[in-house]
């Protein structure tokens, strides 16, 4: 009998170096052998962090500072590469990938720099190349330990929002049509879809973000479009928990809880969740685990 139909998302923390990433391959392998299953990643863990602090060093014309914490950025994706791939030709493949990436951060934090302006739209374009870095590397990952792979950002996939820069809605309706188009014919044949989280496009082909959190809110609307079976998010506790583990001792793994409880403990500030991510999810009544 056929497996589930899986959509897999793994936050910043799972993705902190090459090392985790290998592991990462080795659950999805796990994983695929019984399972449909499509992967989301978040960005590298800090990343995102550093790229609204490089945004914002860009806008005041800070350049010296800036130039120091791109190299910092690329240190920290290049030595993923190294300690992650083994293969020599997949490794110069993603190599340059990262490198091409890292050019155009640099060519659009120029022009930011030379306008002293960062507009909303362009706050989302920075944000967008820690996920686009992220997926390359996994992709890489993933293909030297022998799964069949293709990569995808937020836009590629499908999803489309509206405007709303930052904070951008989904549109269902098209976003459900173009993700079954386009991921549907590779799952189905046993390709295993890697989607940068976080990022999508606007219907004028427009960079832009899904609000802080927003890869789960990436996955829940990939596991309604596809009628996925279950959303797994990967964290580094083992579930939602009754109270922060690094505050509260006594703090435990809660078995299962409703929809509108997650959403009221997301609100409350629980780490857990992106109160909206579970909007999609809650409407198709899609079970989502954390692992």
């Amino acid at each position: 009998c056929m497996g589930l139909k899986i959509v897999a998302k793994f936050g910043g923390t799972t993705l902190a170096g090459g090392g985790r990433m290998k592991h990462l391959a080795y659950l999805v392998d796990d994983m695929a052998r019984e399972n449909e299953v499509v992967v989301v990643v978040s960005a590298m863990d800090g990343v995102t962090d550093r790229l609204i602090e490089l945004a914002t060093y860009a806008e005041k014309g800070r350049r010296g500072q800036m130039d120091s914490l791109l190299r910092k950025i690329r240190f920290q994706h290049l030595k993923a590469v190294k300690e992650g791939i083994s293969d020599e030709k997949i490794k110069v493949v993603v190599e340059r990938k990262v490198k091409d990436i890292l050019g155009e951060l640099a060519h659009v934090l120029a022009g930011i720099a030379q306008l002293k302006e960062l507009t909303s739209r362009s706050r989302d374009y920075v944000l967008s190349f820690g996920e686009r870095l992220s997926a390359s590397i996994v992709e890489g990952v993933f293909k030297d330990r022998g799964l069949k792979v293709s990569c995808f950002t937020g836009g590629e996939a499908g999803i489309v929002t509206d405007s709303n820069f930052g904070n951008g809605r989904p549109l269902m309706d098209v976003s459900r049509h173009l993700v079954r188009e386009r991921l549907t014919p590779l799952v189905e044949s046993g390709v295993i879809p890697i989607v940068a989280g976080f990022i999508a496009v606007d219907q004028h082909g427009v960079y832009t973000t899904l609000g802080r959190g927003g890869s789960d809110y990436t996955a829940t609307i990939l596991g309604v479009a596809l009628g996925a079976d279950e959303v797994w998010l990967w964290t580094d506790v083992d579930g939602l928990m009754t109270a922060d583990p690094r505050v509260v001792s006594s703090a435990h793994v809660i078995e299962s809880i409703s929809f509108p409880e997650a959403v009221e403990m997301a609100l409350l500030g629980a780490k857990g969740m992106h109160p909206r991510a579970l909007e999609p999810a809650m409407e198709a009544g899609l079970p989502v685990r954390i692992r």
